[in-house]
């Protein structure tokens, strides 16, 4: 009761000293720019517009009217206007108090971070750095009362669940090739249709971010398949050869598909997660190790529908001019020729390719990020963002190294029948091939143009993922 007293009485003497200058003009600037047609008065489709323009969630809008609408007419004028905006100053101020532990007057990661955890969600160090520069304006990676008040005055929430169901979804978004635990959403974010509106501007975003970065795709399943018949092909002869064969679109030869299956993979994947969910801890969250066996569950499910799939985007991807006439043509092809089971062909090393990528990944980042820490952050826990990337870089890296070898095994065992005279081999007799006939250098074939296309692949996704978000009022 002292320490909410003391804050309470901070509160009076800051806000008294500045009331009738500081927030009338910054009130009275935020209105003028909310009234579009200059009438004195704000309406709902104004707000609606302002709120769109901030990428914020346009359903608040109402919120804000009813909250603020005095005399019931569906317009606020200036006084109802800031009438608002000071009560609602008032709740993110107890708020920012609430998260600031020490009591220092700015908000650093590690708040954000227990934060998360008093409230039973687990996010990494990267996960809350992200959250803080979001809200950074003056680069010190904390977050002052005027960078939270601006950053959320038109935002609608009552109290910290609320800020945290909006911060906990800021970074979902798909590069094409890896596994990744599925977010948890509340019944209210699942009442909203936030949920499928973030998965779809997720699937946009893969969507984008793989036919922008489907030549580099398609040359790395060509060498992975060709082996020793592709030595000498460098990057720039292995374009040219593609756009002589088939002209420049050959090189976009089974992009439609790789886009295709994004939809349904996420879908399944965020539902078959939800199915797990249930069934443990009665609905509940669950902690971090759950979410993992939880995710990597839904993932393997959302592999095992799709993955025909996978093996359509492996053939038309190395497919001749005049080869197939599309998609249903190709399976129809498959089917016929090769039978229900070559649609799975690769399926055991692509599911086993997971757990190398995933281990070594994390335990790479975690050792380099705690390394680094110990080394140049004795009196801080945040290593800043230019590290964490590096780590990130570092261990994604080790991660496909790792697991590059069964990748390429999964595509060729994919691609076989593409491949004449040549024996079906099994997983292991890919391996004995390969190690006998090319070497070790073998297993790596391709590798270059695959880590090629990651920084583009990245970038364009989250460029792509950050404007949908503001068109489908995700905001975040």
């Amino acid at each position: 009761i002292q320490k909410w007293l003391k804050l309470l009485t901070d509160y009076i003497n800051d806000t008294v000293a500045i009331a009738d200058t500081d927030h009338e003009l910054r009130y009275a600037e935020l209105f003028r720019q909310l009234d579009l047609n200059k009438d004195g008065k704000v309406d709902i489709s104004e707000l609606r517009t302002a709120l769109a323009a901030r990428g914020l969630h346009q359903g608040g809008a109402e919120e804000i009217v009813l909250e603020s609408d005095i005399n019931q007419d569906g317009l606020l004028d200036f006084q109802e206007f800031s009438q608002y905006l000071q009560a609602h100053e008032k709740r993110l101020w107890f708020m920012f108090h609430s998260v600031d532990r020490n009591k220092d007057g700015r908000i650093d990661v590690g708040e954000i971070q227990h934060l998360f955890h008093k409230l039973g969600v687990a996010v990494t160090l990267e996960q809350a750095s992200r959250i803080l520069k979001s809200m950074d304006r003056d680069g010190t990676m904390t977050i002052s009362w005027t960078e939270w008040r601006d950053h959320f005055l038109l935002n609608t929430f009552r109290n910290m669940e609320e800020i945290v169901l909006y911060w906990k979804h800021s970074h979902m978004f798909d590069i094409g090739e890896h596994l990744t635990v599925p977010d948890e959403f509340s019944e209210q974010e699942r009442r909203s249709g936030l949920v499928w509106r973030q998965l779809v501007a997720g699937a946009v975003a893969g969507a984008v971010s793989r036919t922008g970065t489907a030549p580099l795709d398609r040359l790395k399943v060509f060498l992975q398949v060709h082996g020793s018949t592709a030595r000498g092909i460098n990057l720039w002869s292995g374009l040219r050869g593609m756009v002589r064969e088939g002209g420049l679109t050959s090189l976009w030869r089974g992009n439609g598909i790789n886009v295709l299956k994004i939809a349904p993979e996420s879908a399944i994947k965020f539902m078959a997660y939800e199915q797990v969910r249930k069934c443990s801890r009665e609905g509940g969250s669950l902690r971090v190790q759950e979410r993992f066996i939880a995710g990597s569950l839904a993932g393997a499910t959302a592999q095992t529908i799709i993955y025909p799939m996978e093996v359509l985007k492996t053939r038309l991807t190395l497919r001749k001019t005049g080869q197939y006439s599309g998609m249903a043509d190709c399976a129809k092809q498959i089917l016929k020729t090769e039978g229900v089971r070559a649609f799975y062909r690769g399926y055991l090393p692509n599911t086993l390719g997971i757990i190398p990528y995933a281990g070594i990944d994390l335990a790479v980042y975690e050792t380099l990020k705690n390394a680094w820490l110990q080394t140049y952050c004795v009196d801080s826990a945040d290593p800043g963002v230019l590290v964490l990337l590096g780590c990130g870089t570092v261990s994604s890296t080790c991660g496909q190294l790792a697991s590059y070898p069964l990748a390429l095994i999964r595509t060729r065992m994919q691609a076989q029948a593409t491949t004449e005279g040549k024996p079906k081999l099994s997983m292991m007799g890919q391996f004995k091939y390969i190690i006998s006939q090319e070497g070790l250098p073998g297993l790596y074939r391709g590798i270059t143009p695959n880590f090629l296309k990651v920084i583009p692949a990245v970038s364009i996704s989250y460029v792509v993922y950050e404007h949908m978000k503001k068109i489908l009022g995700v905001g975040y």
